[in-house]
């Protein structure tokens, strides 16, 4: 391939063009848009489903098509890359995502919206792992250590301040600025890519041996994991005929899928890279940030919504704290990873994790912005301190051909940890739900004085024949947030727990090479 000739000649001393530099942050800002996307509309739900007339059970939807597509464009977007070259793939996404996003502002009912916010995700997730290849391409030998903490920041910065950004323009402006705000850098990073990009060129040989029956099995087995992780939580898993369907799908499609991928002449993924120990490993890793990334950035909103009753805009205000450390964070990080051993940075991040749900796990209804702000902290600290050595120790560490590929394996792990990891938090909180309403219920009853002595204060505070049956009403209300509150503790517990046992597994990893040392091996 030609990107296999160019990294060979490449001068890791000599100084790198203009050009590439424009070129490369143009394409850093269509990443940030895609990975925005993704939480931009969190905070902003309840608006959108009044302005489409959607159901509560529609309106999920519109971050559920967004995930589902974009997880099985993220490992097809390598093929795509050494078939139709950087420049065009970028280009041609971020186009097509600018679009996207200009139909989503203009959607005026539930079924536009999820068709025009699938066609984001899928065209938005070619664009996330072709940074990440293009950077470890551009940014050889030392200047890895530049970089590194720059799309490591982008990554973990932009889903993480998408609340904050979502809940400004919603109450500044509508809904519909979601997604019109893209526009016109969407536009302004289409062009500029289409003229600057130059790393490397075209193979549309590949396409004549285009891996169809790869790519639709791909599709059925990704595309149903999602969608049976997203709504299993809901419908109590497979007591609901669907979701059960839907997970029959899956499985036979991931035979077929893995079938091809070995028998296939090209298949449409390469899972070799999973061979080299540290990329396996870094995979590993990449899974459990995304756990930690979108099972906090779905807790704490969720947490501010339901408990505290804070509308769009106060939770942004409150979220905004983990992206404003993690700006901070990002350069000293980059230092730490590079005078020290990545796997201790590594290991010390996943650790401020575990602090910070740790101290989640005493968490009461009257929790608010100060209470937050430590957990938000550590959270901080913790996923820059991570992200970096993780991903420089998976991608840096292989030959540069591989990378394309091997990026998208990469962020497709880190998806799926965010999937998984928010089934998992759903179901956990579901389950504990029911036993401390269970447990509660049994202690507020009528032998109890001070249920008892509740229940007749509340109902001194109404009037009318129907004073008393609003008091229940009341305790009851009061009850459930009480469990719910308790439920979410025993969550951050449960993620204290994955949090600690992971950070044992830093020293499993081989001690990174000097950047660039790899590319011969």
């Amino acid at each position: 391939m030609a990107v296999v000739a160019a990294s060979a000649t490449v001068d890791v001393t000599a100084p790198i063009p203009p050009r590439r530099l424009i070129a490369f942050l143009a394409m850093c800002f269509g990443m940030f848009m895609a990975f925005l996307d993704i939480q931009i509309v969190s905070s902003s739900l309840n608006d959108i489903q009044a302005g489409i007339s959607a159901s509560a059970d529609e309106i999920p939807w519109v971050q559920t098509a967004y995930l589902i597509a974009e997880v099985i464009a993220i490992p097809l977007s390598g093929f795509l890359s050494r078939a139709l070259g950087t420049r065009l793939l970028f280009a041609a996404s971020a186009a097509g995502f600018t679009l996207a996003s200009m139909m989503c502002g203009t959607a005026s009912s539930i079924d536009s919206m999820i068709l025009w916010r699938a066609v984001q995700g899928f065209i938005g997730g070619g664009m996330v792992p072709t940074v990440f290849a293009s950077a470890y391409f551009i940014f050889q030998g030392p200047r890895q250590k530049l970089i590194a903490p720059v799309v490591g920041l982008i990554a973990t910065l932009a889903p993480t301040v998408g609340p904050t950004i979502g809940g400004y323009l919603t109450d500044a402006y509508s809904w519909h600025w979601l997604f019109f705000i893209n526009v016109i850098p969407g536009i302004v990073v289409s062009v500029t890519t289409f003229l600057l990009v130059d790393f490397d060129k075209p193979d549309f040989a590949l396409l004549q041996n285009f891996d169809w029956t790869g790519l639709i099995s791909m599709g059925g087995f990704l595309g149903a994991l999602e969608y049976v992780l997203e709504e299993g939580p809901r419908y109590e898993w497979f007591d609901d005929d669907t979701i059960f369907i839907v997970a029959i799908v899956s499985a036979v499609s991931a035979a077929i899928f893995f079938a091809r991928v070995l028998t296939a002449k090209a298949p449409i993924v390469d899972l070799r890279a999973f061979a080299n120990r540290n990329f396996a490993v870094g995979s590993l890793f990449s899974f459990v940030l995304g756990i930690g990334l979108y099972g906090l950035n779905y807790l704490y909103p969720v947490y501010l919504a339901q408990v505290r009753g804070y509308d769009a805009l106060m939770i942004g205000e409150t979220m905004f704290v983990s992206g404003l450390v993690m700006f901070i964070t990002a350069p000293i990080a980059g230092q730490l990873n590079e005078r020290f051993d990545p796997r201790f940075i590594l290991v010390a991040g996943f650790l401020f994790f575990a602090v910070g749900t740790w101290q989640m796990t005493y968490v009461t209804s009257d929790w608010d912005f100060w209470e937050l702000l430590w957990p938000q902290i550590f959270r901080g600290v913790g996923l820059m301190c991570a992200i970096i050595p993780v991903t420089n120790t998976a991608l840096g560490t292989l030959p540069v051909e591989r990378v394309k590929n091997a990026s998208g394996l990469f962020n497709l792990m880190r998806n799926l940890g965010g999937a998984i990891g928010l089934a998992a938090i759903n179901t956990w909180f579901n389950d504990r739900m029911d036993l401390h309403l269970t447990r509660l219920h049994e202690a507020v009853s009528s032998s109890s004085i001070a249920a008892t002595e509740t229940l007749s204060n509340l109902a001194s505070r109404f009037q009318g024949s129907d004073a008393q049956a609003q008091a229940l009403k009341a305790l009851t209300a009061m009850v459930r947030l009480q469990a719910a509150v308790m439920s979410y503790a025993d969550v951050f517990l449960l993620l204290t727990a994955i949090f600690v046992a992971i950070a044992a597994f830093g020293l499993l990893m081989k001690r990174p090479q000097p950047a660039g040392a790899a590319a011969g091996h």
